[in-house]
């Protein structure tokens, strides 16, 4: 479709043509932007939108959103559960619409449920769930809670230590499971990891995976998204995405980045570089290369340079040693990888900086454009390294808000506050800091994690935490679009409104520049279009 969008703010995101009222798109690509007599040559074939001063911008490039994975109401949604007793009461309130469930699937859960904020165990879903197997992920997508009867459906049992998705708890005294399994993004997220699980647990059965994905596309396309960046794929997943392609489904653009975990070999990074050959346009690209270094702060397993303030005992873990991943790095960039690491504790991201810096001693200085995706804590000494280093921070602004972060916050203890989230300290470093959702562990809507950024406070703002690092609109528009794009090597055609670059945008109903922060959490996207056509249109 060629499209003119008239009467409208246009914020291009263009420093050299930041603002304009009329945009022409032909064959999917913007040939034009300034005012209503700039842009006269659009074709007799056009479809003209008047956007009644409404404002608009580039698409929103959501640089870490896992599209593969929530599962709307065919799972239990357990966020926001505060006990026990309310985690059962979903559980039987979700069986009494999906009778003819053979298994239970839910996602969301919160140690703040269990008494004390402890581990959850099977023994707690005694009785909850008809006798169905049942399997819980929590809110961050790292762990997960099984029944007895899911522990016996998928042959875990006595002294069982790791299975393919994971790495299964034991009783100290008994030895036999207790329900809990950790490590599941970083397992159970691999190829292996969910081949294991799709031949038993039907969640993750290829139709269900598939529905996941078009709903999550259909998400991003009603908040604006227009490029996705899924951080965490098998090959096997790309197969999702072909699908998506063929049947009308991929309402944006996707670049799919494939998942390292411990133990792949040569040949594995053979298989990537061929699929990044072989997908490699403007809708769909894979080739960046995903890798943890640590897990997360809240159940302990981020690596921290001191020991956690409320266990002294540890300081977390790290996947690889820090020579081991230092060569590791090496290796990946001398082959031209792309590389996003995930960490959150200080320990982590220094030991990934410290690989980064090995890579560019050995290799040579080139535009990598690696990414340290999340760095939820940081040591005061790293926060220039970034900058002279070239490597991106990839961020979550929602995952700071006060009233997500109180166990974090006990966890890590109020010395290493400071630095938490360092958005503000990052930018004036001069790094490139990309923003995103993290769906489905925080909410997918831009506008959320705009107003996170802006005020550092809960939604009901009646709380900031750390508003010393907050940032102002300009750089959290930027974020999620030129930045964005900078950080995933697409800026040579998106992330600005400009002549040449594909015809990506959102409409939203009011002007973040002149509104209150609060007012952002009730904007929406009026209208979404990618390469010229609209994939939604909330206007009527």
């Amino acid at each position: 479709m060629n499209l003119v969008v008239r009467n409208a703010r246009i914020w291009t995101g263009d420093r050299t043509n930041p603002w304009a009222t009329t945009l022409a798109i032909r064959d999917g690509r913007i040939t034009a932007v300034g005012n209503a007599d700039d842009v006269t040559d659009v074709g007799r074939d056009s479809v003209e939108i008047d956007a009644d001063g409404h404002f608009v911008m580039p698409g929103v490039v959501d640089s870490h959103n896992h599209i593969r994975l929530g599962s709307g109401d065919s799972a239990v949604q357990l966020a926001g559960a505060t006990s026990l007793d309310e985690v059962r009461a979903r559980i039987g309130a979700w069986l009494a619409q999906h009778p003819e469930s053979t298994w239970v699937y839910g996602e969301g859960f919160d140690y703040s449920a269990l008494p004390g904020g402890r581990r959850p165990r099977a023994v707690d879903l005694d009785g909850a769930t008809g006798g169905r197997p049942a399997m819980l992920l929590d809110y961050s997508v790292h762990s997960a809670w099984f029944n007895r009867e899911a522990l016996r459906e998928l042959g875990i049992g006595r002294g069982t230590t790791r299975v393919p998705y994971g790495t299964v708890e034991l009783d100290d005294r008994t030895g036999d499971p207790t329900g809990y399994l950790s490590d599941f993004a970083t397992y159970g997220l691999s190829r292996a990891g969910l081949a294991a699980l799709e031949s038993v647990v039907p969640a993750f059965e290829l139709g269900a995976q598939y529905a996941r994905v078009r709903a999550g596309l259909r998400m991003a396309a009603r908040f604006g998204i227009t490029t996705v960046v899924e951080p965490q794929n098998s090959l096997d997943d790309l197969r999702l995405f072909d699908r998506a392609r063929d049947e009308g489904d991929l309402h944006a653009r996707v670049i799919a980045a494939l998942f390292h975990p411990v133990g792949t070999t040569d040949a594995d990074l053979d298989e990537f570089a061929a699929a990044s050959s072989a997908y490699d346009d403007e809708w769909l690209r894979a080739g960046p290369i995903k890798l943890y270094i640590d897990d997360i702060i809240e159940p302990h397993t981020a690596a921290m340079l001191e020991p956690y303030a409320n266990r002294p005992d540890t300081r977390g873990h790290t996947y690889y040693d820090s020579t081991e991943f230092g060569d590791l790095v090496a290796r990946l960039d001398a082959r031209g990888f792309q590389c996003f690491v995930h960490a959150t504790g200080d320990r982590g991201n220094q030991v990934v900086l410290d690989a980064f810096a090995h890579a560019q001693r050995v290799n040579g200085v080139r535009d990598s454009r690696h990414q340290i995706v999340h760095v939820e804590c940081l040591d005061a000494a790293d926060i220039g390294r970034f900058a002279e280093l070239g490597v991106v921070a990839c961020m979550q602004p929602r995952h700071c808000a006060p009233e997500i972060v109180s166990e974090w916050r006990a966890n890590v203890g109020a010395d290493r506050e400071r630095y938490a989230w360092p958005m503000r300290s990052l930018v004036d470093s001069g790094a490139a800091v990309a923003f995103s959702s993290d769906w489905n562990v925080a909410e997918m809507d831009p506008m959320i994690g705009i107003y996170t950024a802006l005020t550092r406070a809960s939604l009901d703002g009646t709380r900031s935490w750390v508003p010393q690092e907050c940032v102002d609109i300009d750089t959290a528009l930027r974020a999620y679009t030129s930045v964005g794009a900078w950080a995933n090597f697409s800026d040579h055609d998106r992330g600005t409104l400009s002549p040449g670059r594909l015809g990506d945008l959102v409409m939203l109903s009011q002007n973040p520049f002149e509104v209150e922060p609060a007012a952002l959490l009730e904007t929406t996207a009026l209208l979404t279009v990618v390469g010229g056509n609209p994939v939604h249109d909330g206007r009527t």
